[in-house]
Order: C-alpha cells, then structure tokens, then sequence
C-alpha cells in the first residue's frame, strides 16, 4: 500500500511539473519573441551611457578624455551591450522558427546568418572599445589609440551589409508568408536600401562620413524599428504547439 501510495505521489508530481507554464513550449517562444522589444531598450540605454564616441582622426587630449577618463562608463556599457547581443540573436531565433512554420525555411536561414555576421562585426566593435577603455588610452600610445579609434567607426560602416541582409530576410519572408502587407513589405525594401547606402559612408567628413549622422542615427534607427515592427508581428501570433524550444 504504501509503495503504491509512493508512486502516485510520484506520478502526481511528475504531471504537475510537465504540465507548469515555464515547461510549454508557447512560454519560451513568447519570451524569445519579446527580445526584441528588450534589445530596443537596452541599445537605447548602452547608447545613453556610452555616450559621443570621439570622431575619426580625433585629438591625443579628446581619445584620452572620453576612454580613459570615462573608463567605467564605457566598460559598463560594453558589458550591456554584449548582454545585448544575446536578446538580438534570440529574437532571430524566434522569427526563423516562424518563417520555418509558415514555408519560408531559405529566408529563415538567410535571418540567421546576417544576425551572426552582424553580431560578431558589433562583438568585435564592443571588443576594441573595452580595449582602449580598459588599459590602451591610458597608456600614451597615441599612434595605437588614434587606430583603433578609426578602426572602430570603420566598422560601424561594415556592419551596414549584414545588417541590411537581416532586414531584407525579415521583409521578403514575412511578405511571402503572407504574415505582413505590401505596404509594410514596401517599407522593408526602403529600409533594406537605406541599410545598404549606410556601408558606403566614405567622405572625409560631414553627413556622409563613417562618424557622420548617417553612420551614428539613421543606420541603426532603421534596424530599431525593424525590430519594433517584426515584434509586433511575432507577438500577435499564437506559438504553435512543438518540442523545439
């Protein structure tokens, strides 16, 4: 009797624990489909703390007074930021399983591997500015710091193409699947264009320069909102039913 009433208690926990939201595959794909919505507000916030990285070919005085005299500052928001990283490569998670369910597996490939691309150019770009924060502005090497302070806007530019591809993906498979409108689809192909035009910010300086508002604003304003706007397709959407998350 009592190893019969064991394995009923045993058997009653085991359904209770199955049967908990947080082991439904609909709680984890909700939770990753809201990491946009979290990358949004938390690039905002590391962007805020970082604060107005020094121009290209900026003086020994003002590369040593933003990283060394900020030090903490940036160091913190590099952290941030790499947490970051994660919620972007989450959601993208999140929006190839979706473009998967509905038939659109090419572009759902296509998502994944622009978010890597633009992950690991923002990864190395986080990597340089703790570098110079931590201990290489401080050390008086001037010729080094005043490199990788340009070395860094240069990557801002790059990261245009991978970044441009991950909306392209977004746009054409979401279209395809029938999941947004031509008039959102036609918003996409702009950003998509916009997105490409950033990797070509070349000049010597001004509006067009790697360290110019175009690289600084509009670039990643086109991503935040692609992101907002993929989100809120996600997030009317039920998660379906599967073993996968």
């Amino acid at each position: 009797m009592s190893a019969t009433t064991t394995t009923m208690t045993s058997s009653t926990k085991t359904m209770t624990s199955s049967t908990s939201v947080y082991n439904t595959s609909g709680f984890w794909e909700g939770l990753w489909r809201k990491s946009g919505i979290q990358f949004v507000a938390l690039f905002t916030i590391t962007s805020l703390i970082y604060g107005y990285q020094p121009q290209v070919g900026a003086s020994a005085d003002a590369l040593v007074a933003f990283y060394n005299g900020d030090r903490t500052r940036i160091l913190i928001a590099a952290a941030f930021s790499g947490l970051n990283l994660l919620n972007l490569l989450w959601f993208v998670a999140a929006l190839r399983t979706v473009l998967m369910e509905a038939g659109q597996d090419g572009w759902g490939a296509a998502t994944t591997v622009s978010s890597t691309a633009f992950g690991a150019l923002s990864l190395l770009q986080i990597t340089v500015g703790a570098a110079l924060a931590y201990s290489i502005a401080g050390s008086g090497n001037h010729s080094l710091t005043s490199g990788l302070n340009d070395f860094s806007w240069a990557l801002v530019v790059l990261s245009s193409f991978p970044r441009a591809m991950l909306i392209m993906a977004g746009a054409f498979g979401l279209w395809r699947a029938g999941l947004i409108t031509n008039a959102i689809f036609a918003a996409g192909v702009t950003a998509v264009v916009l997105g490409v035009l950033g990797g070509t910010t070349w000049l010597s300086g001004g509006f067009w320069a790697p360290d110019g508002a175009y690289s600084r604003f509009v670039s990643p304003l086109l991503l935040l909102l692609w992101v907002l706007g993929v989100s809120r397709v996600l997030l009317t959407r039920t998660p379906a039913t599967r073993a996968a998350w």
